[in-house]
């Protein structure tokens, strides 16, 4: 027998807890009936964070991650809606109206109801950099940002790098070093790369510095040492 863990973050009673179950049961025929420990009545009574161990049956090895997957569904189908707010967003210079749930991070508002979709949506959890914008010049994760929490500042993303059509010369570099493969990660590389830069204020960054500071943006093609002669070649330029 193996066990997956899931943890619930918002009060659930017994009776709210029957339709997620039964989500997830619907998903995974062949799963156990769920067995909690011996510490649930005291979880229940106080409401907060829930351990649910579902055991599996071993000839149905489904993944931990597409039982969440499942159950977060769950939760959402069953979820309170929220209102609609009135987001007014400063974008790469231009002001935006967009009546958004006040829960959209800055990632979600900018690629689906803006169609900036250079701005990427990696991990989704701030560990990969792909989805870095710069909020008043200071490189941001839009992925762990409230689109609500920035109507008062200067967004900028990839796509308002450019000027009147030619491309900022982080762009040119990334190009002419081959600072990029596959392309996924580069927006947020080259917004980094930016950002750094501006953080130095003027000071001459060695590549060991460059790539410290260039840490939190992940290139799983391996494209890094090109990246650091592209962010070096910049510096001198500058």
């Amino acid at each position: 027998m193996s066990s997956v863990n899931f943890a619930l973050t918002r009060p659930l009673s017994a009776g709210r807890l029957r339709p997620y179950l039964r989500a997830v049961k619907t998903r995974f025929p062949r799963l156990e009936k769920p067995a909690f420990g011996p510490s649930k009545s005291l979880l229940l009574m106080a409401g907060h964070m829930l351990p649910l161990s579902a055991r599996l049956n071993p000839s149905h090895r489904a993944s931990s991650s597409s039982i969440a997957v499942a159950y977060t569904s769950a939760m959402a189908e069953h979820a309170t809606p929220v209102a609609a707010a009135l987001l007014k967003l400063r974008v790469n210079g231009n002001q935006h109206s967009l009546p958004l749930d006040p829960r959209t991070t800055l990632l979600d508002a900018l690629r689906e109801h803006l169609g900036l979709y250079g701005t990427k949506k990696g991990c989704d959890q701030g560990q990969c950099g792909a989805c870095t914008v710069h909020v008043n010049g200071r490189r941001t994760l839009a992925c762990l940002s409230l689109a609500i929490a920035h109507q008062q500042d200067e967004i900028t993303t990839i796509e308002g790098l450019s000027h009147n059509g030619a491309l900022h010369p982080m762009q040119e570099a990334f190009l002419q070093f081959d600072g990029f493969q596959c392309g996924y990660c580069t927006p947020g590389q080259i917004m980094s790369a930016v950002a750094l830069l501006t953080e130095a204020a003027g000071k001459p960054l060695s590549p060991a510095e460059i790539r410290e500071r260039m840490s939190g943006n992940i290139c799983r093609c391996g494209a890094y040492p090109n990246i650091v002669e592209a962010i070096q070649h910049v510096q001198e330029g500058s």
